[in-house]
C-alpha cells in the first residue's frame, strides 16, 4: 500500500485533486479532517484543537488503511496541522521556525510514503472557514509549510500549474513510487 499525501495552503485544489486521485488509482480517500472539525466548532481554533485534528486524522487513516487498498489518499496530515499552528499561534519570522514549531505536533511522524506539495499559483476561493486568502498571507503560509516538511527532512513533490497540470504530475508521481 502506498500512502499519498496531499498537502498546501488553503484552496490550492487538495481536496478535489485527492478525490480525483483516489478515484484513478481504485484507492481509498482520507478526507481532510481538519476542516470537518473547524466546521463544527463555535469559537476559534485553539493550539489544543490542533493536537485533537492530529489525532482524529491519524485515526481515520488507520481505519482505512486496515482495507490495504493500493493506494491510501490522504488529504493533508500532521504536516499541515502542524503548519497551521505555526501559521496561526507564532508570530516570529521563519529564522527561528524550530523554535516557533510546536514540539508535540512537530515530533508526530507522517506516515505518507509520498508527499505531493500543491503550489499557491491557483485563484483563492473564499469560504467561510478558509482564513488566510490575502497574497501575502498565501505565501507566508507556503513558506511556513516548506519550513515544516523541511525540519521534518520530507522532500515533498511540488505540484503547481493549471488543473490538468496538477493532476499529470500528481498521477505521473505516483505511478513512479507503485
Amino acid at each position: 500500500m502506498l500512502r499519498v499525501v496531499l498537502s498546501g495552503v488553503e484552496s490550492v485544489g487538495k481536496s478535489t485533486l485527492a478525490n480525483e486521485l483516489a478515484g484513478h488509482f481504485g484507492g481509498l480517500l482520507v478526507p481532510e479532517f481538519g476542516r470537518t472539525y473547524t466546521e463544527r466548532l463555535r469559537r476559534d481554533l485553539t493550539l489544543e484543537d490542533h493536537y485533537a485534528i492530529a489525532e482524529g486524522h491519524e485515526i481515520a487513516a488507520d481505519q482505512a488503511a486496515a482495507a490495504r487498498p493500493p493506494v491510501l489518499i490522504e488529504d493533508t496530515d500532521v504536516v499541515m496541522t502542524s503548519a497551521w499552528a505555526t501559521m496561526m499561534f507564532a508570530d516570529r519570522g521563519l529564522a527561528a521556525y524550530d523554535s516557533r514549531r510546536d514540539a508535540m505536533l512537530g515530533g508526530w511522524p507522517s506516515r505518507g510514503d509520498l508527499h505531493l506539495l500543491l503550489e499557491p499559483d491557483v485563484p483563492f476561493v473564499p469560504d467561510p472557514v478558509r482564513m488566510f486568502g490575502e497574497p501575502g498571507e498565501r505565501l507566508r503560509f507556503h513558506a511556513i509549510v516548506v519550513a515544516e516538511f523541511r525540519a521534518r527532512g520530507i522532500a515533498p513533490v511540488q505540484i503547481g500549474g493549471v488543473w490538468e497540470a496538477r493532476r499529470a504530475a500528481s498521477i505521473a508521481a505516483i505511478e513512479a513510487r507503485l
